[in-house]
């Protein structure tokens, strides 16, 4: 057996003995290395090893952790965003939010009835696409926190961050609100009706449909969208024939 194998059979043996909680930290190196009788450089490949394996983490300047690096929420959901588009957004939701439904129609206290039909109000007196959008995630929130299923819940809100920072994120709206025959408000009822009803079929068939309209309006948003281009020409100021600056020109 190599040192740097024996030092990582030590140290194995020692975190079994030891029986530590999770996000405990571990001795210093130093003091490791005098426990378990190896040099420091056996002793770092030997945690190496034992972080790659998910049972040790370290952070520069802390120290090293027994147990599974915790995840930063906010920094994990801003990368996941990143690296996502709106279709992959979509697809999430068709997959995820029907059956929200379904299980709020089985689940949804009077109280919860009552706060979806406010929604419905709100959106419909909502004078701007920014108020509209906030009725709109007001509405879908309420949906998921009518499953009565904590688990469901915090599901849906790591989607619905992730949305509003790929979907949103691309572009607001023109300033004045929605049209009075907006698709969402007859769709929206569609899915309280059946929750009021206590269909779980027809909810999730409801809000099936909901998105999928959804899915359409962003398609059809993607293809009018400008150009990188397009948006950049777009900004720049009108100038008369022949009066461009040297910058313009270079370009």
């Amino acid at each position: 057996m190599t040192e740097d194998a024996g030092a990582l059979t030590q140290l194995r043996a020692w975190l079994a003995n030891q029986q530590l909680p999770e996000d405990s930290r571990l001795p210093a190196e130093r003091q490791l290395c005098t426990l378990l009788g190896t040099s420091r450089s056996d002793l770092r490949k030997a945690l190496s090893v034992l972080e790659k394996e998910g049972v040790l983490w370290r952070q520069v300047g802390k120290g090293t952790f027994f147990g599974i690096r915790p995840v930063d929420e906010m920094t994990s959901i801003s990368t996941l965003a990143a690296r996502s588009t709106p279709s992959e957004v979509m697809r999430a939701r068709v997959k995820v939010e029907p059956m929200l439904a379904f299980e709020a129609a089985l689940n949804a206290t009077a109280q919860q009835i009552d706060e979806l039909r406010h929604c419905m109000r709100l959106s419909r007196d909502a004078d701007s696409w920014r108020k509209y959008e906030t009725c709109d995630n007001l509405f879908h929130k309420t949906v998921a926190e009518a499953t009565g299923n904590k688990v469901l819940v915090s599901l849906f809100d790591q989607l619905n961050l992730v949305r509003r920072a790929v979907v949103w994120g691309r572009g607001r709206k023109r300033a004045e609100g929605p049209p009075p025959d907006h698709h969402s408000y007859t769709e929206h009822q569609r899915v309280i009706d059946a929750i009021a009803e206590r269909d779980a079929p027809r909810a999730q068939a409801a809000m099936l449909a909901h998105l999928r309209a959804v899915e359409a309006a962003l398609i059809h948003n993607e293809h009018d969208a400008p150009t990188p281009l397009e948006a950049r020409a777009a900004m720049r100021p009108a100038t008369l024939p022949g009066a461009g600056s040297g910058a313009e020109a270079a370009e």
